[in-house]
């Protein structure tokens, strides 16, 4: 059969892809060359026509497949992930919708869960993703980059490479057969790099690389609650450290927004649990209450806030449509650490005199005002001094719980 893209000539998926390993050969070894760019431009072009096809022409799924099959086979997609870079932005573009289509392409008959390729990635070649992730090390490279990683972020199994990989530049990155959830990161893999990117990288670098970032924290639950539970003490310090106390302002602040959303996803509830039972973090949520900018105070409180076991227990509540037996639960389990509580009570005038005037002209805000009342009265309703976690504060500290239960 003819291939629609060459007027009639026919040239196998094979070839095809055959020759665009050779260019970008060339390219790599002499970048710049104006007659292999073009000549790399027109074979990408067409493997995107053979993937995507036309308006007027649809793709076929067998040639589709036997592409995948020729790019497996001639390691392009390595290639193409170590080498985008060096490509005009064009053939950047054309490249980004390959990997986009090529990853999700499933033949007609498949049973399996994952696409194909997807398999191929984390079984054999996982040095594609890894490739792709540094991709953010150079500004023409990021957007594409970004752009497939999100795309091949939908599986578990790619964030599980980029979570637990901890390769150096030219080593063997992990296949998925040798993960291993349990054991703690050294903080040198390629995951950890996202927080230099972003903190460090141009604008458009920074914004595309915390968006993949955000991708791989949140997207699926399970595979990263455990994740931030090993890793719990280097994942908390570095992205305290590095990203909520960034000097960019759009960096630190929307930092403290996903921070709020890890902390108050049910998933993680224990990583939450772990987090406000630090008196350290707690100190660097009040230190963001007195930002001289309104938003970084605004999303600050959101985290602030988490340090109430009440609050925390009302929010679950609320977004999950739980009974109010189930919040009780939470209520009245007293668990905040004596180093939290301490804080607390030691500032506790500090508090009251604060947050009545805290943002106070959000006044079209109502959940934003009353969970600052709501703030209020929990902390006028602190004991006088610490109570160990587990023990009864006695009366007045069940009349607390009551309280906020009300």
């Amino acid at each position: 059969m003819a291939f629609f893209f060459n007027r009639g000539r026919t040239r196998q998926p094979s070839d095809v892809a055959r020759t665009v390993k050779e260019l970008l050969a060339k390219v790599e070894e002499s970048p710049g060359i104006a007659k292999v760019e073009e000549d790399l431009a027109k074979q990408l072009s067409q493997v995107k026509l053979m993937v995507q096809g036309t308006q007027e022409v649809e793709t076929s799924p067998e040639q589709v497949q036997a592409l995948v099959q020729a790019v497996i086979q001639e390691d392009l997609l390595y290639e193409l992930a170590r080498g985008i870079r060096l490509l005009p932005f064009e053939s950047r573009k054309d490249t980004q919708t390959i990997f986009s289509h090529i990853l999700r392409f499933k033949p007609p008959q498949s049973t399996n869960a994952d696409p194909p390729v997807i398999s191929y990635i984390v079984h054999n070649r996982p040095e594609v993703i890894v490739e792709l992730c540094r991709g953010y090390e150079f500004s023409q490279s990021a957007m594409p980059c970004g752009i497939i990683l999100r795309e091949a972020l939908k599986f578990d199994v790619i964030a599980a490479i980029i979570l637990y990989d901890q390769s150096a530049e030219g080593e063997p990155a992990i296949r998925l057969s040798d993960l291993q959830a349990g054991i703690v990161q050294s903080g040198e893999g390629v995951f950890w790099k996202f927080f230099g990117w972003i903190d460090r990288g141009s604008f458009e670098v920074s914004a595309d690389a915390f968006t993949t970032f955000r991708e791989i924290l949140t997207r699926h639950k399970t595979l990263v609650s455990g994740y931030l539970a090993t890793n719990f003490d280097l994942f908390f310090s570095r992205y305290n450290d590095i990203l909520v106390q960034s000097d960019s302002y759009v960096t630190k602040r929307q930092s403290i927004k996903l921070l709020g959303e890890i902390l108050l996803d049910r998933a993680n509830y224990n990583v939450m649990t772990a987090y406000v039972d630090s008196g350290e973090h707690l100190k660097l949520c009040m230190k963001l209450l007195k930002d001289d900018r309104k938003m970084v105070q605004y999303e600050g409180f959101h985290v602030f806030k988490v340090c109430f076991d009440s609050i925390r227990g009302l929010w679950i509540m609320k977004s999950e449509g739980l009974t109010e037996e189930c919040g009780q639960v939470f209520v009245a389990n007293p668990n905040k650490s004596v180093a939290v509580q301490r804080i607390l009570i030691n500032n506790r005038d500090r508090l009251l005199k604060f947050l009545p005037k805290f943002l106070e002209d959000r006044t079209d805000d109502d959940q934003f005002t009353d969970e600052k009342s709501f703030l209020v009265r929990q902390i006028e309703l602190l004991p006088k001094e610490p109570v160990a976690p587990g023990r009864p504060a006695g009366p007045a500290g069940s009349g607390a719980n009551m309280a906020a239960v009300a």
